[in-house]
């Protein structure tokens, strides 16, 4: 008897310590505790199927779902699913199994692991199981901080935006792996790949960017990008997501209704939304009262909207007046702002290349003008210490009257009256005129090439008598001490048309050709503004001591300013 008694008193108690163990180890289990004896029959030669790679300290996510590449969904939020899904994790090289618990970071949602945000030391492989769906599924991840990734301006995970306006959604994972070559991007918004719409012509995909013509506040949301890149024979998941909210804009609906002198009166006004059955929002309403106004009794009523949606540009907003005598309405529809920003660039760019356009027809126009102004004020001296004593020698055919009476102005006139009078007295050239300059005595030819080497420039006056007469030995003389002194330049001037006898040396010929030539006309080149004296001043030599006016930087804009305003 006393047996039996102890044996009924330790049943209990041993029943009690069991149960106690039992709910020890089932703890361990459900906390995540590594438990060595967890083990997945289906999963053990089974070898990782997909590979991802993530940013430290940023939001990530994982889906138990099979590798499809044409997925249109990366998670599913339904609570059905959560229950579904089981996680484990270990490190590579460790075989150990450990079950994924929530924590401050990590989030079970549905059919998908959250990362909020992932850590470094949440590499390894995740394995997940759904009943009935997949036996054994394993996930490599591998988490990197910015360095290791290589990544340079990385930017913000967190967007905001204002309601109305454009904006656009930039992937950060593309600012990584900059050495490795990378897939297109995909993009997802809570959850679905975002792609053209018919119905939402506003987003594009353009590169690797969301661009928002308008933002909505259903654009809100977290938006994931992935893309491939290729490390080795591994094909892994870049995989970052960016948290995009988004501000509306408030907006003030006034109603301002006059009703007249009424003693008594019941006077109502109220705003709704779309006067249609069954459909009486209320909105944030303000009402002043004037009831001794100078026009009547006058009420303001103002509906506010603390954000303007996609559904208020739809609506319409009716404000109602009701009194003894009878009621009216008025009704406001909201219009999106069109976007002027896009126009402003457009008529900019016309401006600037009207201005350029403008510009380059301007220098065109007074391009001699410009050089010489800036010869002027601005350029070296090319006269100082080359040693000569002319600027210009004066070449020109001899003619008598009976020869020149075809023409308005003789050759010899030319050379000897009008040429020095513009050159020596405007512009304060000295010129070399053989039979005025040089004493006579001496050979021909060695005074013609002594004043050729003593001069800087040459000028020819081509005519039917220089190129059939004696004369073109000077021209002739000229172009051979061009050559061997660069200094010397000629100066080609067509006084009366000519052409080109036979007999002329290959060296003049050539001359003729490539030399530019400044004509003379006797109706329009007299007159010293002429275009003619511009072109004969820009070939000279650059002498600014011999130039009148204010030798400075300021002297030049003054004459360029006056230019621009002829």
């Amino acid at each position: 008897m006393i047996l039996e008694e102890n044996v009924s008193e330790y049943q209990p108690k041993l029943i009690k310590k069991m149960m106690l163990t039992f709910y020890w180890i089932l703890a361990l289990f459900v906390t995540g505790t590594e438990v060595r004896g967890i083990n997945l029959p289906g999963c053990v030669h089974v070898k990782p199927q997909v590979w991802y790679r993530a940013i430290s300290d940023e939001e990530f996510v994982l889906q138990c779902a099979l590798p499809d590449k044409d997925a249109t969904n990366i998670y599913n939020n339904s609570v059905l699913k959560q229950h579904e899904v089981k996680w484990f994790w270990s490190q590579k090289d460790k075989g150990h199994l450990k079950a994924v618990k929530e924590s401050s970071n990590i989030t079970l949602q549905g059919d998908a692991l959250w990362f909020k945000p992932v850590r470094d030391n949440a590499s390894g492989i995740y394995t997940c199981v759904i009943r009935e769906k997949i036996p054994c599924l394993k996930i490599v991840l591998e988490v990197q901080t910015k360095a290791e990734a290589k990544c340079s301006g990385y930017g913000t995970n967190t967007l905001y935006f204002l309601a109305g306006n454009g904006n656009s959604i930039a992937c950060p994972g593309t600012k990584c792996y900059s050495h490795i070559n990378k897939g297109a991007v995909r993009w997802y918004k809570d959850g679905r790949q975002v792609e053209h719409r018919e119905n939402r012509k506003s987003l594009k995909l353009m590169g690797n960017e969301i661009y928002l013509k308008t933002t909505y506040v259903q654009d809100a949301g977290i938006y994931v990008c992935d893309y491939t890149l290729f490390d080795n024979t591994t094909q892994w998941t870049m995989r970052t997501a960016v948290t995009v909210e988004v501000i509306g804009k408030p907006l003030e609906l006034e109603c301002r209704v006059q009703f007249g002198f009424e003693r008594g009166s019941l006077m109502r006004v109220t705003w709704k939304r779309d006067n249609k059955e069954n459909i009486n929002e209320k909105l944030n309403e303000e009402i002043s009262d004037c009831p001794r106004c100078l026009k009547g009794h006058v009420l303001r009523h103002v509906a506010k909207l603390e954000e303007v949606t996609e559904r208020d540009l739809r609506s319409n907003f009716i404000c109602f007046a009701q009194n003894s005598v009878g009621n009216a309405t008025a009704v406001i529809q909201l219009r999106k702002k069109q976007r002027v920003f896009f126009l402003y660039i457009l008529c900019s760019a016309i401006s600037i290349l009207f201005a350029l356009l403008l510009c380059t027809a301007f220098i065109y126009q007074h391009w001699i003008e410009i050089v010489l102004m800036y010869r002027s004020y601005l350029a070296h001296n090319e006269t100082t210490g080359d040693g000569k004593e002319f600027d210009a020698f004066v070449s020109y055919a001899k003619t008598n009257s009976s020869e020149s009476d075809s023409a308005f102005i003789s050759e010899e006139k030319f050379a000897l009256e009008i040429l020095p009078d513009i050159l020596e007295n405007k512009y304060g050239y000295k010129l070399c005129i053989l039979e005025r300059d040089v004493l006579p005595g001496g050979a021909y030819t060695d005074e013609v090439v002594t004043a050729i080497r003593q001069s800087r420039r040459t000028i020819i006056i081509l005519s039917p008598a220089y190129v059939n007469g004696p004369n073109i030995f000077e021209l002739q003389a000229a172009v051979n001490c061009a050559l061997e002194d660069k200094k010397i330049k000629l100066v080609l001037i067509k006084f009366q048309a000519f052409q080109e006898p036979e007999t002329l040396p290959p060296v003049v010929k050539k001359a003729l050709r490539i030399l530019p030539v400044i004509t003379w006309k006797p109706s329009i080149s007299a007159a010293p503004n002429k275009k003619f004296w511009k072109y004969i001043h820009y070939h000279m030599p650059v002498n600014t001591t011999k130039v009148l006016g204010n030798c400075n930087l300021k002297g030049f804009f003054q004459r360029l300013f006056s230019l621009v305003h002829r």
